[in-house]
C-alpha cells in the first residue's frame, strides 16, 4: 500500500467508498446489533477516567484448584491449542 497519498487519491478513493451501496443486514446482525444497543446506556467514559477507575486492580488471581481440575483444564487447552491462562479466561468470561 503506498505511504504517501496526495489529497486527490485520498478524495478520489473517499468518492468510491462513500458511493457504494449500504450494506443489509441480515437477521442475526440486525437481532445482535439490537441486542448490543439494548445494552448501552448512554454512558462513556473517557480513557484516563477508566484508568483511574481500574486503578489498585493488577488484572492477576490466584486461586488453589484440585490438581484433577488443574489437569483436565490443562488437557482441554491444549486440544483448543491455547495457553492454560488464554483458556481459563476464555472460560470464566462465558
Amino acid at each position: 500500500m503506498k505511504a504517501d497519498l496526495s489529497a486527490a487519491e485520498i478524495e478520489k478513493r473517499f468518492a468510491a467508498i462513500n458511493a457504494q451501496a449500504p450494506e443489509t443486514l441480515t437477521a442475526e446482525e440486525a437481532a445482535s446489533l439490537a441486542h448490543a444497543e439494548a445494552m448501552d446506556d448512554g454512558t462513556t467514559v473517557d480513557l484516563e477516567t477508566l484508568k483511574q477507575e481500574l486503578d489498585g486492580f493488577s488484572g492477576r488471581l490466584v486461586i488453589r484448584i484440585p490438581k484433577s481440575l488443574h489437569k483436565l483444564l490443562k488437557q482441554e487447552a491444549d486440544l483448543e491449542g491455547v495457553s492454560l491462562n488464554q483458556y481459563m479466561l476464555y472460560k470464566l468470561s462465558r
